[in-house]
């Protein structure tokens, strides 16, 4: 299905180049006359009911609260993309914001992570500056491509918190440009679209996320006025991430299910092309239990960074971290005495430690990861099983 969505936008683009070809108007033209004459708006408008199709994709869930919970995902989702490609869609002047947060989710998001996006362009470069603060990671990348979009997105750039050259004050300096420029350096390309920053907290509630700021080194000091061309690329993009995303995720979720409570290591290639980390080792899966019913998750980890274990709805977002235990971590997991880790997914809490509650849901995804294996460690994959909670207590 998710071949006749891209199959659709293929055959627009095409009627629309031999229209131009037969007429001999330019491509501004184009979108002149779909603005004025409505067709961008309509063709947004039925481009964003396709997205509906994710909600019957084959082993999506039938229920009304998963329903529900499938309707809220994608109007999180057009909520973002409009912000995204319509109010901050212009890479003359990108703006570094918050696109997953704890309101909108997709693709397992991190609960410990605090995202921040800016669309940018390889027609420009830009300049990153900040204050280093507290918080115990900090990475960024620049992706070419666009979610959703057939090719995925293609890791370009990245300079992590250990490369990251920080003044004494805390402050520091990122070029992103083509050719190596400053003391750091992001790469970008023709191709690039995307700039993502990625940090990810230990201790919530005692560290201090960075505090960013881009700015495009073209000199301009104020944008241009908004034209028929800007608004009608911003309407395509985000129908197509608003259509596209769900297509690939309820993919990914319809294909956990054959390896049910259990952690198998994920894909590194087909977790990049979704805009992944790759210094993050990704372990997807579906979990499914009886309400007396809870998942045992053991490990011994890794030596690396940092590990952590959450769960999420079918639709793959992260459940409400805001209000409930649904993500831990190395700094919030408390060890056995020989230094293993055991975890309990359950719907009622059996009064253990490392206890994750399901938040009234039976079934949906999971995702373990290890952050920057050290010291030649190999992943593990960790032992799951399934028991009765009554054996718990």
């Amino acid at each position: 299905m998710g071949k006749w969505v891209f199959g659709v936008f293929a055959a627009i683009k095409w009627f629309r180049l031999s229209w131009m070809r037969l007429t001999g108007k330019s491509e501004a033209d184009l979108h002149v006359e779909r603005v004025v004459y409505g067709r961008a708006w309509s063709d947004f408008c039925d481009r964003l009911k396709s997205a509906g199709a994710a909600l019957v994709y084959p082993g999506a869930p039938v229920d009304a609260f998963q329903q529900a919970e499938g309707i809220r995902y994608l109007t999180r989702l057009t909520r973002a993309a409009l912000e995204a490609y319509i109010e901050y869609g212009d890479t003359a002047f990108p703006e570094l914001r918050r696109m997953v947060h704890e309101t909108v989710k997709l693709g397992a998001d991190n609960p410990d992570n605090f995202y921040q996006n800016a669309q940018i362009s390889g027609s420009y470069e830009y300049r990153i500056t900040g204050k280093r603060n507290s918080i115990d990671y900090i990475g960024f990348f620049t992706q070419n491509g666009v979610y959703g979009q057939p090719g995925g997105m293609a890791p370009c750039g990245v300079i992590e918190s250990k490369d990251l050259i920080v003044e004494a004050d805390g402050s520091f300096e990122i070029i992103l440009s083509k050719s190596r420029k400053g003391t750091n350096w992001l790469k970008i390309e023709d191709a690039t679209s995307l700039l993502i920053v990625r940090q990810t907290f230990l201790d919530r509630q005692n560290e201090v996320p960075a505090a960013l700021k881009i700015e495009n080194l073209n000199g301009k000091k104020v944008p241009d006025p908004l034209t028929a061309e800007k608004i009608d690329r911003g309407l395509e993009t985000a129908a197509l991430f608003i259509a596209g995303a769900p297509f690939l995720f309820a993919k990914w979720a319809n294909g956990f299910k054959k390896h049910s409570n259990r952690l198998p290591q994920f894909s590194p290639e087909v977790s990049n092309a979704a805009g992944g980390d790759a210094s993050i080792i990704y372990y997807h899966s579906y979990w499914t239990l009886q309400e007396d019913e809870a998942l045992v998750i053991k490990f011994m980890a890794p030596d690396c960074d940092t590990w952590n274990f959450q769960l999420n709805n079918y639709w793959m977002e992260s459940l409400d971290y805001r209000y409930f235990p649904v993500c831990i971590n190395k700094h919030t997991a408390v060890a056995e005495e020989d230094g293993s880790i055991k975890i309990i997914v359950s719907k009622i809490n059996p009064g253990v430690l490392n206890w994750i509650d399901t938040c009234n849901h039976t079934e949906g995804t999971m995702c373990l990861r290890w952050y920057r294996l050290r010291n030649g460690a190999q992943p593990v994959e960790p032992e799951c099983s399934v028991t009765k909670i009554a054996y718990l207590l």
